[in-house]
């Protein structure tokens, strides 16, 4: 079956169906309301763990989805969990077009500029983990950070979203995407369109949008013990995920949809709303 003979199959399923071709990979919420609830709460649970431990427990986070940090600092706060425990490898940040240098912090691009206020700035001083345990992939570092990531004892959990065309970080489809480590490389134009009208105030700039990034390798994401990915269309009007949920949780694994390799991982959940999940009007 080619690929577009599978996302036809895929998209005449019905969601139970879907769940089951999925092998236990699906996790569907009724709301995106519990959706955001639910990756928080698991993003917390993993926190308690590591507060409860004697060791620095590492994870692989995204900048978005944005919605669950929110709710994951207001958990942190009300139950006075500490983060002393935990280092954040950061996926991924834009890189300047001309120069091998990320795009500024003070940018609204910046998914380091973002974090600080979308969580940071949100939890009890006290609680948060020292400085040098937050890490974002810089040019500088690249070569190191796979070294860095097997000294710290390996990635407990890879948190993630998951783009139109099967990105996770800003793993594109290309040639053997499943054995890729940290680099920078160019946005493909499917992922620049989607999130340069996704972006709140850039209005399909995409002139202006950043054509490069740097990237944690798929192979670091593939190698932590568990994953907990998700996709969600974010309002009624624009759907745009409903077919890479369906390819995400239960297509053939290829180069041409990254997030497919994942169906090989022994712990993998992805997780969406019912309304995503749904197909889409016209199977074409």
């Amino acid at each position: 079956m080619n690929r577009k003979e599978e996302v036809r199959h895929l998209l005449s399923l019905s969601i139970p169906e879907l769940v089951r071709e999925s092998k236990g990979q699906l996790k569907l919420t009724e709301t995106l309301e519990e959706l955001y609830e639910f990756l928080a709460e698991e993003m917390v649970a993993e926190f308690r763990k590591a507060a409860a431990g004697n060791k620095i427990v590492s994870f692989i986070m995204p900048v978005g989805p944005t919605q669950p940090y929110r709710i994951m600092a207001e958990k942190i706060n009300r139950e006075s969990v500490s983060l002393k425990n935990v280092r954040f490898f950061f996926m991924d940040e834009y890189v300047d077009d001309e120069k091998d240098e990320l795009i500024p912090e003070s940018s609204p691009l910046s998914f380091r500029g973002q974090i600080g206020g979308l969580f940071f700035d949100r939890v009890r001083p006290e609680l948060l983990m020292p400085r040098d345990q937050v890490i974002f992939p810089r040019p500088e570092i690249l070569a190191e950070l796979p070294g860095m990531i097997e000294r710290a004892g390996g990635i407990e959990v890879c948190f993630g979203g998951i783009g139109i065309h099967g990105h996770i970080a800003f793993n594109e489809p290309a040639p053997g995407v499943a054995e890729s480590d940290p680099r920078i490389l160019d946005i493909n134009e499917f992922t620049r369109t989607i999130d340069s009208t996704r972006h709140k105030g850039v209005g399909g700039n995409l002139e202006n949008f950043p054509r490069r990034a740097v990237t944690l390798g798929m192979k670091q994401c593939l190698g932590a013990r568990r994953m907990l990915l998700m996709t969600r269309n974010e309002s009624t009007e624009f759907l745009w995920a409903n077919t890479i949920i369906r390819i995400a949780a239960a297509g053939q694994p290829g180069d041409d949809y990254p997030v497919t390799y994942c169906r090989r991982h022994p712990n993998c959940i992805i997780a969406s709303d019912i309304a995503t999940a749904t197909a889409p009007k016209f199977n074409i």
